[in-house]
């Protein structure tokens, strides 16, 4: 088993983050996957995004404030 790491995106609202996390691959057909532990800390981040609360966010990934620009 290889473990790699990933940036994966989340968009919650007016905020996106960077979240790093470590995929395992295998020769199975499942691979990629993410451990539970993983996929813990995107629904936290998420969940912290969604509450507007940007210090608990930050411990797990980089957090941009999103600006739309009219056309």
């Amino acid at each position: 088993m290889k473990k790699v790491i990933r940036t994966k995106l989340i968009h919650e609202g007016e905020y996106a983050a960077e979240v790093e996390v470590e995929l395992s691959e295998t020769d199975d057909e499942w691979s990629p996957y993410l451990s539970l532990e993983e996929a813990y800390k995107l629904d936290d981040v998420r969940e912290a995004l969604r509450r507007g609360d940007l210090r608990v966010a930050a411990r797990h990934a980089r957090i941009f404030s999103l600006t739309p620009i009219a056309a």
